[in-house]
């Protein structure tokens, strides 16, 4: 397959401005602030959080420019900051969850780029009562999605791999797509990571034929092998809900997986399951660089290129990002460290906001931020803190404003 071609610019971002950037007052530039923040998972999305931070800076600043440009790493939130950005359209489509149950799923589009979030269709919130299903989750539905971007017309997929419910390869995906995975006896085997180890044999034939001209991206910031200790499911197997005997399970099926994809796709596969990105979303990369031809990027640099962040950049003389938590992860590859490298470029300072900060300052800086600020500095309690980010981001925006943007209310220093 060919490669990817890089995402198209958005025409129009989405601008939340009170006045243009570049319009003088009383001589001087008027400042103009970024919002790019990433959701604060379990409390607020990215373009609430944007839009309570931008509602506190022009309480303290009257008049003050602002731009909401909600961001994401290719896991949860990555449709709807590309839909908020303007340049792109949600399709609603009905595809199984995790467990089965169908599900409503979102996917963006931009004339033949589809941009499919696994978690919209088979992601931890998708799960049925929120009780995890570690064996039995299965990636099928974003496979459904996938089908569906293509009856549009889509002929280059991004697919946004994080937060997902399952560990199964990315088997339910391509099945979905029409590849056939049988046991011993020829019979298709069930969905889930646990019935991997009964795999003995993987027929790619029945894929889509459409896929042949598509081109497929994997946006994540995952970049995990598929085995190992640092792989799919001893490293998140965890966080699905899989004890250390379903972590055996699901390790013994992936190493199974591989071994029969080997004859399938070539001995091509074995290197394919040590890449970076392999493990991300339960093995979802896996399947999707094997059997797809796919390539990987980092999730955020996706996200950032489709919503026209250099654009911003250039307007902006404040950059304010942040997540529900900054800590080691975010140095990892998340969206608040993707803006800021990008805003670094561009000699824009940025500061960090999150619910729950776990850096050291010596790391808040070493990341590009000038500042980092806590809700938790305004209420320690971890569960009012969350309830109440609204307000506390619009604090938040009060106190960005008063330390780090002049008084527009009077003539600044040196104003004629």
């Amino acid at each position: 397959m060919t490669k990817a071609r890089p995402l198209p610019q958005p025409r129009d971002p989405v601008r939340g401005a009170a006045a243009e950037p570049g319009t003088r007052w009383q001589g001087t530039p008027l400042p103009h602030v970024l919002l790019a923040p990433d959701k604060f998972k379990g409390s607020l999305g990215a373009a609430e959080v944007a839009r309570h931070l931008a509602a506190g800076l022009r309480r303290a600043r009257p008049g003050l420019s602002v731009t909401g440009l909600p961001v994401a790493d290719g896991g949860e939130g990555t449709v709807d900051a590309l839909v908020h950005s303007g340049g792109f359209r949600r399709r609603v489509v009905t595809v199984g969850g995790p467990t089965g149950r169908a599900v409503r799923a979102s996917f963006a589009q931009r004339g033949t780029t589809a941009v499919v979030e696994l978690a919209q269709s088979s992601g931890l919130g998708r799960l049925p009562d929120g009780i995890p299903a570690p064996l039995t989750a299965s990636s099928r539905g974003a496979g459904e999605v996938v089908r569906k971007a293509l009856d549009t017309g889509a002929r280059t997929i991004v697919l946004g791999l994080g937060g997902s419910a399952c560990t199964d390869g990315g088997v339910g995906l391509l099945g979905a797509l029409g590849a056939r995975f049988t046991d011993a006896g020829g019979r298709v085997i069930p969905d889930g990571g646990a019935a991997l180890r009964g795999l003995a044999d993987a027929d790619l034939s029945g894929l889509d034929a459409r896929l042949a001209g598509t081109e497929f991206l994997l946006a994540t910031d995952v970049d995990a092998p598929l085995l190992g200790p640092g792989g799919a499911a001893a490293a998140y197997g965890p966080q699905k809900g899989a004890g250390p005997e379903d972590v055996a399970v699901l390790e013994a099926g992936l190493s199974r997986l591989v071994e029969i994809l080997v004859p399938a796709v070539g001995p091509d596969a074995a290197r394919v399951a040590s890449l970076p990105g392999a493990g991300a979303a339960g093995g979802s990369g896996f399947g999707a660089l094997a059997c797809l031809g796919a390539r990987r990027r980092l999730g955020v640099d996706v996200v950032l290129d489709a919503v026209g962040i250099e654009q911003e950049l250039r307007a902006a003389t404040l950059v304010v990002t942040g997540e529900g938590s900054l800590d080691l992860q975010t140095l990892q590859g998340k969206a608040p460290l993707g803006v800021a490298r990008r805003a670094r470029l561009h000699g824009v300072p940025v500061i960090a906001v999150c619910g729950r900060l776990t850096l050291t300052r010596e790391q808040v800086a070493a990341a590009g931020f000038r500042a980092a600020y806590t809700l938790g500095s305004l209420e320690p309690d971890r569960e009012r803190s969350i309830a109440a980010a609204a307000p506390l981001l619009r604090t938040m925006g009060r106190l960005i404003a008063r330390e780090h943007l002049p008084d527009l209310t009077s003539p600044p220093a040196g104003a004629r």
